[in-house]
């Protein structure tokens, strides 16, 4: 359907769970069993969650964003005015995780990327409808499982398009490359086929932790910024991205 992403999308991965001393072996064990979990034809119950909706929903969503003048990737570091003054005729957003609670009613938000971690921003921006692209990691099967479980139980629940972070091919879910919710979404775009040039940033810092986050550990998290921007520099969109005093 769509291309494998550029091999060093995917060698970043490897290189971010060196520095960090993660295991694959915890990633792919989220990964499979996400996998095996949503593999009926009515996941929990709802059927617009089984493998063939969750590729219609990837379809729709590339061909939305394709087709838009620009897309605004919206991150933790967005401010409400900052997301307004991005809008535009035929311009579309997605929100890395907790940042859709900067995109106000009435502006296209069409997808969040998350690893689940957004909190109530996120909760609340699954009420609007938007495509979630759920990401399953090693350390994040408890949240994917109560997330899941919650949403199902709603009203009407949020498309899914499931990703995970491991080299190997795992059924019903894609690896678009990246490594946090906003250079993944980055990855996301271009991996569906979006140009470089359509792309818009608001919100994506080096040096803060942005008030969309969820609950995390500041030092550590700007740690990971420093990945955020390595993948956005492979991606050659990091001038665009961050401010020019930040990565001077």
């Amino acid at each position: 359907m769509f291309p494998p992403p550029p091999p060093p999308l995917l060698a970043v991965q490897d290189e971010v769970r060196a520095a960090f001393g993660w295991s694959l072996d915890d990633d792919q064990r989220s990964a499979q069993a996400l996998s095996d979990r949503m593999g009926s034809p009515e996941p929990y119950g709802v059927p617009h969650w089984s493998f063939a909706a969750r590729e219609a929903h990837l379809e729709r969503l590339a061909l939305a964003c394709r087709t838009a003048s620009r897309v605004v990737v919206v991150g933790a570091a967005a401010t409400v005015e900052e997301v307004t003054a991005a809008s535009g005729p035929a311009t579309v957003f997605i929100a890395a995780d907790g940042a859709a609670g900067a995109v106000p009613e009435g502006l296209p938000l069409l997808a969040v990327v998350s690893d689940l971690d957004g909190g109530a921003h996120l909760h609340a921006a699954v009420k609007r409808g938007p495509v979630v692209v759920l990401h399953a990691h090693g350390d994040n099967r408890s949240t994917w499982e109560q997330h899941l479980a919650t949403w199902a139980d709603v009203d009407t629940p949020p498309p899914l398009v499931l990703t995970h972070q491991g080299p190997d091919q795992v059924d019903g879910m894609h690896n678009p490359g990246g490594f946090t919710d906003g250079d993944r979404a980055v990855c996301l775009l271009r991996w569906m086929g979006v140009p470089k040039q359509a792309l818009a940033f608001v919100g994506f810092a080096l040096d803060k932790v942005g008030p969309w986050s969820g609950v995390t550990d500041p030092a550590r998290k700007v740690q990971k910024l420093t990945w955020m921007a390595e993948v956005l520099r492979r991606l050659g969109v990091m001038h665009e991205a961050l401010p020019q005093d930040e990565h001077s």
